[in-house]
């Protein structure tokens, strides 16, 4: 059964407060930087940070508590604002790169084994659906084919 599936963004509250100085998922303030324009992707806007702009390097885990399957690593966000991806379809900055990572989570937040695949950025939308056919599957995340850097979330809708 395929379902209709939303590609989620970074909640605007979690980014206004790392841009104020909360700690990252490391107890650190956000680097702050300049991007080169090679490919720092902002997980609030869903688009890559143009060369010149500012952005914040931190560290997240996209997970409501700490745990042993709530991974952790570095993600880019836009330092100045930028409006959340809310749209339909597949965000800009998943059509950036030749392929992703994507995985399904239950409902205790652990990854649902045998879920995790490499798909080439045009079979995104069908093959984050079918994630949602293991009934195990509360929601996914789009990763990093080469990275493993959290994306985004896939929720079923």
């Amino acid at each position: 059964m395929t379902r209709s599936i939303r590609f989620t963004a970074l909640p605007t509250e979690t980014v206004r407060a790392l841009r104020a100085g909360a700690p990252d998922a490391n107890g650190m303030v956000a680097e702050r930087a300049v991007s080169d324009g090679g490919g720092n992707p902002c997980r609030h806007c869903l688009h890559d940070i143009p060369e010149g702009a500012g952005m914040l390097i931190l560290a997240l885990r996209p997970f409501p508590a700490p745990q042993p399957y709530a991974e952790l690593g570095p993600v880019f966000v836009c330092s100045d604002d930028c409006r959340r991806w809310e749209g339909e379809g597949v965000p800009p900055v998943l059509s950036k790169r030749p392929q992703y990572l994507i995985k399904g989570y239950t409902g205790a937040d652990r990854i649902a084994y045998g879920t995790g695949r490499i798909v080439p950025a045009g079979d995104l939308p069908r093959a984050a659906a079918a994630l949602f056919d293991d009934a195990r599957v509360r929601y996914g995340h789009v990763r990093s084919a080469t990275n493993n850097c959290f994306t985004c979330r896939i929720d079923s809708v």
